[in-house]
């Protein structure tokens, strides 16, 4: 990162921008950060920094165009293929998804959370569009109830990634979600990761495309998103490092997931909107920024301003806000403080209290394999902060706080 001889950029100030520098620094010298790659802007104020190795033990050094696993930040992203067919009216907020998914039909819901199987009723009204977009259709992934017989279904019928039980491809997926009873009344309950897998199978069903073909041709082909995607090319291998899940105990680096031969090494059978991306800083810094200026890429129109609205302000309502916020401040221990922000759009977390540094309105998502990207509308500030290491440990989750705690102090005007 170059440092200009004026005291004051455009956007931030010049100590400011050296304090972000060092802090990133003293994380990837720590030794519990191999690399990383920041890519912040404010306006047209735009900074790179790029510290450390694609390897724990040395290496290649982290480059501007290293590739990432997206993990959960691919959610704010794919949720944008949702919103062209809303904006073409191809979807409509409170149409019923059994129009396209038959599997989710004649839902059955769970008496109790942690109830057997069997012991359900007949869910109130069918699932909409809306509760599948707002993660309030009735299934999630749920940190408090695991160990209960749902749940345990989930995990065995490879309903979720990165485990054991690889998922499979679409259709069978959605039959096999189609099994199961919903843990709550449709539209009632926020929950988390499922929502966004789900509607990668919506949208493809709806399209007639697979989900990636249609992202490629309506969101990152217009955005210049040439290194995203549910896989990485052989030729570009060597710009994606291994994904890293410290041991919890020792902090010993294990080896999650390997570049070649790893789980995005070729395309997956399921194109899962909730995880499934890899991407770059350029490439996320310009999506990120195209909802901040409301829709527009330079001068092509990618989605609605009031399309990005409803995905960047908070949609859900007292009582499904206070049980989110509840679900983060009670495992704050296990999310090591991710999670706390109030609200959710479509497929992304907004700020709607002001917790620590970043302002109310700041929206985006945290990744589990070590990535962290918003942006606001207040400062107009984007941030992408990308790394290698998974949050099995809290040394990711620390270097995302003091990013966005020093980033905010470097604006001085």
């Amino acid at each position: 990162m170059s440092l200009a001889p004026a005291g004051q950029y455009d956007g931030f100030s010049r100590t400011g921008l050296q304090r972000v520098r060092d802090v990133l620094a003293r994380h990837t010298e720590s030794g519990k950060i191999p690399g990383l790659v920041a890519l912040f802007s404010r306006g047209d104020d735009t900074h790179v920094v790029s510290l450390g190795t694609m390897r724990h033990d040395g290496g290649a050094p982290m480059r501007r165009d290293t590739i990432f696993r997206m993990a959960s930040t691919s959610k704010p992203v794919t949720v944008a293929a949702a919103m062209v067919l809303l904006d073409e009216c191809r979807l409509r907020l409170d149409d019923l998804v059994q129009e396209w998914l038959p599997e989710l039909a004649d839902r059955q819901v769970l008496k109790r959370i942690d109830g057997p199987l069997d012991d359900t009723e007949p869910a109130r009204r069918p699932i909409t569009v809306r509760d599948v977009l707002t993660s309030t259709f009735g299934l999630g992934m749920d940190m408090t109830s695991l160990g209960t017989p749902i749940m345990n279904r989930i995990f065995e019928q490879g309903l979720t990634p990165n485990l054991p039980e690889p998922m499979p491809e679409p259709d069978e997926w959605i039959r096999r979600l189609g099994e199961l009873p919903l843990m709550h009344q449709p539209g009632e309950h926020w929950q988390y990761h499922i929502a966004s897998d789900l509607l990668g199978v919506l949208v493809a069903r709806v399209s007639g495309q697979p989900f990636e073909t249609f992202l490629r041709e309506r969101v990152f082909g217009p955005l210049g998103m040439r290194d995203t995607g549910f896989h990485v090319p052989a030729d570009d291998m060597d710009r994606l490092p291994p994904l890293y899940a410290p041991d919890p105990q020792t902090g010993e680096f294990h080896v999650w997931d390997e570049a070649e031969g790893g789980r995005h090494s070729r395309p997956p059978a399921f194109q899962g909107g909730g995880g499934g991306l890899n991407s770059t800083a350029d490439d996320y810094h310009a999506y990120f920024r195209m909802l901040l200026n409301g829709g527009m890429h330079g001068s092509e129109r990618v989605l609605s301003r009031a399309a990005v609205e409803l995905m960047t302000t908070n949609r859900l309502t007292a009582q499904q806000q206070a049980a989110r916020q509840k679900l983060a401040t009670d495992n704050v221990h296990v999310s090591f403080g991710q999670g706390q922000h109030g609200g959710w759009g479509f497929g992304m977390a907004v700020r709607t209290y002001r917790g620590d540094y970043a302002p109310i309105g700041q929206f985006g998502w945290d990744g589990g394999s070590g990535t962290s990207t918003y942006a606001d509308p207040d400062t107009r500030i984007t941030g992408i902060l990308l790394t290698q290491v998974g949050t099995s440990v809290p040394d990711p989750a620390r270097l995302f706080h003091d990013f966005w705690t020093t980033l905010y102090q470097a604006i001085d005007d």
